[in-house]
């Protein structure tokens, strides 16, 4: 147990730098360089690396150092339009399904963001907005759709963030999240889908700009 809590503690110091652009698209992520680097074994850092591969920020390759993945525009865009099904599906199911303590979490994360999102750092606001999504689709308290939902969550995790990063707006994501609230805690499934479509209608057309520097670069 020690050893998985471990390689998840160092997948998340790994994602962190990926997603901070310590570790580029196409970069080597060398075990053992890393493993020194962050004062650990090479046995939790090839796990971690691992867990990074599940979730797509890192490509394995036979007797080579992993890579971070460089996706093309269609392949996120392609794993877009099924995220944003799955998104439909668990405010839909959320509307019918949350426990009030449910709701009280997704709004303590909502207040949490109205409040933080000037001061706190880009990547850790990204994750608290991550957070407030997976609530949501935790909340339709359907295992299999959170199970699936999660892996599409974290395959565009690096994609959404470089985004999100570049057009950060605060009065945009408050507005968003205060409309879905508002429908979450009415159970009013038309007005909880209407929100998140606009919320992440043109997500992928909001990502396509930074995929497509980063390609020509």
């Amino acid at each position: 147990m020690a050893e998985q809590v471990l390689a998840e503690n160092i997948a998340t110091q790994l994602r962190r730098d990926i997603l901070r652009g310590k570790f580029p698209p196409g970069a080597s992520i060398k075990e053992r360089d890393n493993a020194a680097d962050m004062g650990v074994s090479r046995t939790p850092m090839r796990e971690a690396i691992r867990i990074l591969a599940r979730e797509g920020l890192l490509i394995l390759r036979p007797s080579r150092s992993p890579i971070v993945a460089n996706p093309s525009f269609k392949e996120i865009s392609d794993a877009v339009a099924v995220l944003l099904v799955l998104e439909d599906l668990s405010v839909t199911l959320a509307c019918r399904n949350a426990t009030d303590e449910d709701l009280e979490r997704i709004n303590a994360i909502h207040e949490q963001i109205r409040e933080r999102y000037d001061t706190l750092d880009a990547l850790d606001m990204f994750e608290i907005d991550m957070a407030f999504h997976s609530a949501i689709a935790e909340a339709a308290h359907n295992p299999s759709l959170y199970d699936t939902y999660r892996s599409y969550l974290e395959r565009l995790w690096r994609a959404r963030f470089v985004s999100a990063r570049r057009r950060r707006n605060r009065d945009r994501v408050v507005a968003h999240h205060s409309a879905l609230m508002e429908a979450l805690e009415n159970r009013d499934e038309v007005a909880a889908k209407q929100a998140i479509s606009t919320h992440l209608g043109s997500l992928a057309e909001d990502i396509r700009p930074v995929i497509e520097d980063e390609q020509a670069g």
